[in-house]
């Protein structure tokens, strides 16, 4: 089996943002939100933290990681993240197949996230990986001569008629352990891109951008309790579980049904449920959920849609929080904001009840 060790560096100083990677973002300091990722990632076998910092050291080791204390000849400001890596892993008497290098600085980082970029190399043989995000935006450089970077200025072609390019994000890099040691740089050989959630991709450098991820961070970490006004499934199969039904209607919670065959589930299992009717279905899907969202007076922003495959992707965009299953397809994955770890359809109404219900009753 391919022994990949994942390593964290986190410096205490920095001349930008002093002791960044102890702020806290939902009562957690950013170190420990990498640490629990790669903690939690399936093909992760340990994690380790590179620090100068006493206190970044205790919270590492309370966190469950080991800690490397770095020299201070690797701790000043010009030290690469490279630096960081190969002096862990000169200190280890049997170095890993492949290095997982994370930063604190991309909090919302999900294991899923780092499995994913490690099979990505392993699944194309590639000599090292990392994650980006899609990005179709025009590139412009020089504010007072612009000029465009990735496009003809004097041409504006459509959004969708450019070339699709990558954005990284700095949360994961897995590099072949030999070939970092030997070119002392993340990037080497055969390079590829593993996708992930621009939901969960942004970066903090500043405290404006730690406001901004800890609204993220409360979708990221699940439907915002105390907000949720109404759920739309996409997947007619879940709301068979009866039980599930009742304990969110009897929680004030609007419920609906958006896929074909609505009219048949509804009356399967009785108007008790409190399901709505799904809009005719000859309109298109994201119009039937917008039109019943408006028809209802609930807003988007308050609404959580569960979806599963490609004709669900408008609606778990436009929804408030889009949730999808554990099996969903990949495209589905990379738009929704909370992915669940439930499969099977009672356990995914279960999941998602839990996950509602339990935040609401820590608002009270």
């Amino acid at each position: 089996m391919t022994h990949a060790l994942a390593i964290i560096p986190a410096r205490g100083g920095s001349k930008g943002a002093p002791r960044k990677n102890l702020w806290s973002l939902e009562g957690k300091p950013l170190v420990r939100w990498s640490i629990e990722a790669a903690l939690a990632a399936e093909l992760v076998r340990g994690v380790v933290v590179s620090t100068d910092d006493e206190e970044i050291a205790a919270v590492s080791r309370a966190a469950g990681a080991e800690v490397v204390i770095r020299p201070d000849r690797i701790s000043t400001d010009i030290a690469s993240s490279e630096d960081a890596l190969i002096h862990v892993l000169g200190t280890l008497e049997d170095p890993p197949d492949l290095t997982v290098f994370m930063q604190c600085t991309t909090p919302l980082t999900r294991a899923e996230d780092v499995d994913a970029c490690i099979r990505r190399l392993l699944e194309s043989g590639a000599d090292s990986a990392f994650t980006a995000v899609e990005s179709h935006r025009f590139i412009w450089r020089d504010r007072d001569a612009a000029a465009g970077v990735n496009h003809d200025a004097g041409e504006r072609r459509r959004r969708q008629d450019v070339e699709t390019e990558y954005c990284e994000n700095g949360a994961v890099y897995v590099m072949r352990t030999e070939g970092l040691m030997r070119s002392r740089h993340r990037f080497f050989g055969r390079t590829v891109v593993s996708e992930m959630s621009a939901g969960r991709s942004w970066e903090i450098d500043s405290r404006a951008d730690l406001r901004i991820v800890r609204g993220l961070a409360s979708i990221a970490c699940g439907p915002p309790a105390g907000n949720v006004a109404a759920v739309v499934f996409g997947d007619r199969e879940v709301v068979a579980d009866l039980e599930g039904i009742e304990r969110l209607r009897a929680a004030g919670i609007r419920l609906a049904v958006m896929s074909a065959g609505a009219e048949a589930v509804v009356r399967d299992i009785g108007d008790e449920s409190g399901l709505d009717r799904s809009p005719p279905p000859a309109a298109g899907r994201i119009e039937r959920f917008t039109a019943w969202c408006e028809g209802h007076e609930v807003s988007l922003d308050q609404t959580v849609f569960l979806g599963r495959g490609e004709d669900d992707l408008d609606c778990l965009a436009a929804a408030g929080v889009g949730v999808v299953r554990a099996d969903a397809q990949e495209s589905t994955r990379l738009v929704a904001d909370l992915v669940l770890d439930a499969e099977d359809d009672a356990g995914v109404l279960l999941e998602l009840c839990d996950r509602i219900l339990e935040g609401r009753a820590g608002d009270d």
